[in-house]
This record gives structure tokens, sequence and C-alpha cells, in this order.
């Protein structure tokens, strides 16, 4: 199959509303491109803008692209209407698998099978989405990290029917709209990011199950611990640069009995009514009486800072 040149692609349709179809339709629209939104319910229109505009601000800050604007949006309730003329698409459907099949369905018969299709799903793999898909050769996963209209990533990964050539557009295709497109090896459930997240979530959850921590003790450590220092090299260059010129070497030859040793529980632990209730209280505590708008805007400001700092200091080598 032949796909169009990424650098031609003007208009993104984007399939569902929520934080996740919100801020890609936010990030595209930064990125200078025309993008028609599709949303199921017109109830959900406002809520949409709303996150369109909380993250204008965010977007604004970073710089955007040269054309870029919100009048470039269009939102409507026909999915015939969004996909029309649209050169991808970013579909946010929710996590439902009966739906996203029936989707895909549709999908398949309506779009050019020469237009890549996206879907931001965290949990469902790409194999499963397509089954009932006539044209599944140009259906990927794009996974985005929240909000992903600030945080770079975007995991790619085909499923068993899907064409490499159209995983290897799509990363094209996200690099050239300002992604940080990470090329999958193999089709996992939770791809790589959710997967690395869901190992420190478990181990959190056992600590404040047996009292060891509370979840703002969690987030001090994390905050003011490897926080700062993943921003600038992850977890293994970390661990390889810690060590000195032997870097991992040393790392595993030194500290690799410790593995064995009881540091960590990766089962995740029976999720009681009491530890849900000490999560949630814990959280609450942390949150006070700050409103959930509030802090959004927090966190956004706070990214922006890191990703303009980052951006200032890799310009300055």
């Amino acid at each position: 199959m032949m796909y169009p040149d990424p650098t031609s692609i003007t208009r993104v349709a984007s399939i569902g509303g929520g934080p996740i179809g919100g801020g890609w339709a936010a990030h595209f629209l930064a990125r200078g491109y025309d993008v028609t939104s599709y949303l199921h319910d017109p109830a959900e229109e406002g809520a949409f803008r709303t996150i369109l505009d909380t993250a204008w601000i965010s977007l604004t800050a970073l710089g955007l692209a040269p054309g870029a604007s919100l009048d470039r949006l269009r939102v409507v309730h026909d999915l015939d209407a969004a996909v029309e003329g649209a050169g991808f698409i970013q579909e946010s459907a929710p996590e439902n698998l009966a739906m996203k099949q029936a989707l895909y369905h549709r999908l398949g018969r309506i779009v050019p099978e020469t237009v890549v299709i996206g879907s931001s799903t965290s949990g469902l793999m790409m194999t499963e989405i397509q089954a009932q898909c006539e044209t599944p050769g140009r259906t990927v996963i794009g996974h985005p990290f929240n909000p992903p209209y600030l945080l770079p990533l975007v995991e790619i990964v085909g499923g068993e029917k899907t064409d490499p050539a159209a995983v290897k557009w799509a990363g094209e295709f996200y690099r050239i709209a300002g992604k940080a497109p990470l090329m999958m090896k193999k089709e996992i459930p939770g791809f790589v990011a959710t997967r690395l997240q869901e190992a420190l979530w478990r181990e959190a959850l056992h600590m404040v199950a047996n009292g060891e921590a509370t979840p703002e003790d969690i987030d001090i450590a994390l905050m003011n611990g490897p926080a700062p220092r993943m921003v600038s090299q992850g977890q293994c260059m970390a661990f390889h640069v810690a060590c000195g010129a032997g870097g991992m070497a040393t790392n595993l030859d030194q500290f690799g009995p410790a593995l064995k040793l009881p540091w960590t529980r990766l089962q995740a632990p029976e999720l009681t009514q009491e530890l849900r209730d000490r999560m949630v209280d814990g959280c609450n505590a942390v949150a006070g009486d700050r409103h959930f708008a509030d802090m959004a805007a927090q966190r956004d400001r706070e990214i922006v800072a890191v990703l303009n700092a980052l951006r200032e200091a890799r310009a300055a080598l």
C-alpha cells in the first residue's frame, strides 16, 4: 500500500472527546493542522472546548507553529463528516473493545485505505481492535501520555494484520507533528511506558496497604528523587551514568545481587475497601481545597517550565 507523504498532511480527524481526544485536538491545532473533531454527544462540546482553551495557554507558552489557531477547529457529530478529507485519523474513543471494534468496522468502510488510523487506547491491543475492520492494514496504536498536548511520547505498534509500512508511516508522521515516537518491537498489553508506570503504582499501593508510607510520602520521594533525574536521563541511563566510567557493567556486577532482595512486590495487592479509602483520603488531604482545574493548570505550567528548560539547555550544547 502506498501512503501519502507525511509532510503533505494538512487535515487531521480527531475522534472522541475527554482529556485525551481534546488533548490530541489541541496538539494538532498547535502544530498548524486543520482539525475536525467528532463528538458522539453534542452535550460534550462545552467540556471539550474548555479542555482546548486550557491547553492553549500552555501550548502558547511552548510556542505555536506558524498558522496555528483554534479557529482551524471544526466540531461535528457525524462520523462521515469528521473523516472527510482527513489525511490522518486519531481515534480516542472510550476503552470498550466492542465499541472500538464496531467503530473500526465502520471506519474501514468509509475512510480511504491509504489513510492511517491511530488509536489512543491505553490497554487494548490493535490485533483485537482491528478484528472486524475490512481494511486493517492501515490501523496502528498511537498511544499518548496524558496530557497529550504537552507530553511528547507516543507509543506506536501494529496488530497482526497491520501493514509494517503503515507503522513506519505513523512514526514519521508523529515525528513531523512534534511528538517523540517510540516504535515498539512487539505488541504487548500496556505498551512500554504504562507498564513501567504500573510497576511503580503497584509498589506504591503495597506501601500504603502495609502502612509503610502515605500517598504524600510516595509523591515527595518521587518528585524530589528520581523524577527530576528521569527528565534528563530516564532509568537505564541514570544507572549507567551513576556508576562512573564502568557504566552499566559496574552497576549490574556490583548491585546485581540486590535484585534478589525483597525491595519490590510487583504482584498487585488486593484492592480492599480499606486500601481504597487510604489512597483516596491521602490524596484528598494533599489536594486540600484546591479545585481539580487549578491543580491541572499548575501541572501544565510546571511541565511547560521543564520542557522549556530542557529545550534551552539542549540548544546551548
